[in-house]
Formats: structure tokens, sequence, C-alpha cells
């Protein structure tokens, strides 16, 4: 019997090749949060099914799903989870349902503080596609992570529906629940834009279940411009704040984990500041400075350059009418938005200020954009902003 010699350099490079690489980029996103319900308020999630509707950015040839207990004090089971193409009213598409696993497994527990990745899905996804995601709940989520705000209805229902194509005895749910993330893999290598804000970008007063935000609408102009392996994740959270506590970690607390740690992010583009500024005066607060506002941009811009993200910094809104609205934050406003306009620090700048602005009167937004309140946008006023990205900036 003959024996096989290696020679010792062939012996190191079986012992040293590298397993096939994997470029996952984030496609959706909702940033986790803690729910400020009062426990008797919170729905009783025990052995039932919470079902989620998402539409991704990017597509792919495989997708995973990130699941987050990172906001939560106990370790949560998870009994079975599904997911499959979207039809109307969380109904899955025939032939398309796929069990989903973790570490070749069906259910698991995720630790008290941590997010959790399912194993890769071989389930192809087009840019754009809607994605229905079910999860069974076998001892409830009494403190589960959340997203306070989702624009899409969600539902839940008695027992492990996760594999039926409707639910049954289904009741609406508004907070997106557990799921934070989805994420693709294509050849491409596809990459990521984070859009970091607040009740802005995250939507509030758009049209529910009409994907009308304007990283929704900026998603879509990528798509219809070729850069189909880009994706957009909305890191957006209401009365979310750069420095002080409002709903979320502030931007330079959760700046590492809702952007920096997003697989394929290679730009972030920020709108913040306003809640910091009116908050202030609402609350009777010392009103942040110029310098305050800048120096956590500042911040934000060199984390980003240390790994190699690129920073866009988005113009503050106008605000005059809206109800924490004064001539001294405002002044603090227009002075960073000057900033903002000409510094040379950050990677570009999308003047959503000017896009927005009653021309006939510029610390207000125009009518034409205004849901009412003079600070949220309407369905036209997010179109405006995300037409108002040039996306060269974005290469």
């Amino acid at each position: 019997m003959r024996t096989l010699l290696l020679c010792p350099a062939l012996l190191i490079a079986l012992v040293t090749a590298p397993v096939q690489a994997q470029h996952w980029s984030r496609s959706w996103m909702a940033a986790p949060l803690v729910s400020k319900a009062p426990s008797e308020k919170r729905p009783d999630l025990s052995n039932r099914t919470v079902r989620q509707v998402v539409r991704i950015s990017s597509g792919g040839q495989r997708i995973r799903l990130r699941l987050s207990n990172e906001m939560s004090t106990q370790p949560l089971l998870l009994g079975a989870v599904h997911v499959a193409l979207a039809g109307e009213n969380g109904e899955t598409l025939p032939g398309t349902d796929h069990v989903v696993t973790f570490n070749q497994a069906q259910g698991a527990i995720i630790p008290a503080r941590a997010p959790l990745l399912s194993d890769p899905i071989a389930m192809p996804v087009k840019p754009l596609a809607r994605l229905t995601i079910s999860i069974h709940l076998p001892q409830g989520a009494p403190d589960a992570t959340i997203h306070a705000y989702s624009a899409a209805t969600g539902w839940t229902a008695p027992g492990d529906q996760t594999a039926a194509a409707s639910l049954t005895d289904a009741t609406t749910i508004g907070p997106r629940v557990i799921i934070s993330g989805i994420e693709v893999e294509n050849g491409k290598g596809g990459t990521t834009i984070v859009t970091l804000g607040d009740s802005i970008t995250d939507g509030v007063r758009a049209t529910p279940d009409s994907n009308r935000r304007w990283p929704d609408i900026l998603a879509e102009r990528l798509q219809r411009a070729g850069r189909t392996s880009v994706g957009v994740a909305n890191a957006g959270i209401s009365a979310n704040r750069l420095l002080s506590e409002g709903d979320g970690y502030n931007a330079l607390a959760r700046f590492d984990a809702d952007v920096l740690a997003v697989p394929g992010a290679t730009h972030v583009i920020i709108l913040e500041g306003v809640n910091d500024i009116g908050s202030a005066f609402a609350q009777k607060r010392t009103m942040p400075t110029v310098d305050d506002l800048i120096g956590a941009y500042r911040q934000m811009i060199a984390r980003a350059h240390d790994r190699g993200v690129k920073v866009i910094l988005a113009t503050i809104l106008p605000y005059k009418g809206a109800g924490y609205w004064s001539a001294e934050g405002d002044a603090v406003r227009i002075a960073v938005n000057g900033w903002i306009r000409t510094t040379k620090e950050s990677d570009g700048m999308i003047d959503l200020d000017k896009a927005i602005a009653d021309p006939a009167d510029p610390v207000r937004m125009a009518k034409a954009y205004d849901v009412g309140d003079a600070l949220h946008p309407n369905d036209a006023g997010f179109r405006v902003m995300a037409d108002a990205v040039d996306l060269k900036l974005l290469r």
C-alpha cells in the first residue's frame, strides 16, 4: 500500500484555508428599545404567535434574522420561528414559507441583554420585497425588547401559528416586537446606508403600512438608480436626542450598536438635534449650546471615521409652531445648520432644512409638507426629504 505524502506547504494551506467568505449587509432595521408601558398594560404574549411584516431594501440569495433581547433583563424563550414572502394582512404567499433555525435547531433561548442571529436561510429575495416574520413565544415576553413605532400593522394569535398561511383569532399590535434586523447575502458584497435620527427618520405620522418614511423612499431611489446591492437601515427612534435621554439611549450612547456594528455599513446619515433643543425649552432645562451639539456631531464623525464609515450630516428641519419651539432654541438650530452647511469635517451634507422650509417663512415647515403639528412631515414631506439626498454622496 502506498502512503501519500504531502509537502509541508500544502499541509499548511489545507489547515489554514478559510471557510467560504460570507458577505452580509443590513437590509432592514428597527433600533431596539425598552418598553415604557406599565407591566399591567403590556400585552400578554404567553403561548402566542407574533406576526410582523417588514419591507427590506436590498435583496440577496440568502437572508438571516436578527432578533433582540438586548433591552430585557430576563432570558427569552423562542419557540418556532418562520419567515415567508408577505401577502395581504400578514398572510404568507404559497410556497415561500421557511423554518428559521438557530445553531441548526428550531427554537432558542436568547440571554438577557443579547441579540441572536438566525442561521442563514436559503431564501432568495428581491429588493423591496415584503417579508412576514412569525415568532411563537411559549412563555411570553414580559419585558420584551421592542421598537415603539412601526408605521405597520402587526398581529398576535393564540398558540403556535407560525406555519399558518393566515392567523386565526388574531389581534393587532403597534410596536415592533423582538425583531431588530434583516440581513441579506449576495455575491456582490452588498453595502448599507444607516439613517440615524429621531421621529422624523423613524417615520412618525407616515401613512401606516405604506412604506412612506423618507429612508423607505431613499431605498426606492437607490434601486431605481441601479444601486441594487445598497440597503438602507432605518435607525430612527421617535423622541431620540443627541445628548440627553428621551426615548432610547442618546445618539452618542447608541452609535456603536446602531450604526458601527451594522453589517455592511459604509455611510451614516445623521438627522438629530431638534429634540435636544425643544425638550430643553419645554422642560425648562438649560438649553444646549451650539458648541454642545457640534461637539456631539464631531464625536460621531471621529468614531465613524475610525471604522471607515462616511458621515453625511443633515440640517435640522424648521419647527416654528411646534409645541416646544422657542426663539432661543431656533437660534441654536440655525447656527448648528450653518456649521453643517460649511464644515469640511463630515463627508457631505444634505440640506433638509432648505428642502422642506416655507420659502415665505423659512423657520417654518411649508404647509404642503406639514402633517399638522409644525414638526413632523407628511408623506409629501418625506418624499421631498428623500429627493433632496444627492446619491453621489452615498458612493
